[in-house]
């Protein structure tokens, strides 16, 4: 397999991996409902109408992502919805740890280098508007 070959199948990966593990989030917001991302945002002095940019973040980013489809897009859209996470609802963690001695908001920030990481490196040709 050739280096461009491996690169275009280390992408699709990353791209796979990130879209499906937040589209089980977006999909349990999808089935459980908005109501605490509204409370979160009500608390911060936001409208919660803007508790709806969770599902294009958590829902049609990673339909983008996974079909690569205008993938950086939906990286970046998928990065935008981990810094309103952040902000909203682990600010508290951000320095601490967890049990193990790991970064407490490892997986937010899996989430986060994840998606900066496709938005620079690009999708790959492996996917719907692959070259």
């Amino acid at each position: 397999m050739n280096q461009n070959a491996q690169s275009d199948l280390g992408k699709l990966v990353l791209r796979l991996v990130l879209g499906v593990l937040i589209l089980l989030h977006g999909i349990a917001k999808l089935s459980g409902g908005l109501s605490g991302i509204e409370g979160m945002l009500a608390a911060h002095g936001l409208p919660t109408f803007l508790a709806y940019g969770a599902l294009v973040g958590e829902v049609l980013a990673p339909l983008m992502l996974i079909a690569g489809f205008h993938a950086r897009l939906g990286a970046l859209l998928v990065v935008v919805n981990m810094l309103f996470a952040f902000g909203l609802a682990h600010l508290s963690q951000f320095g601490m740890l967890n049990q193990q001695g790991g970064w407490a908001l490892e997986l937010q920030g899996m989430f986060l280098g994840t998606g900066l990481a496709i938005a620079l490196l690009g999708p790959g040709r492996y996917g719907v508007n692959g070259r």
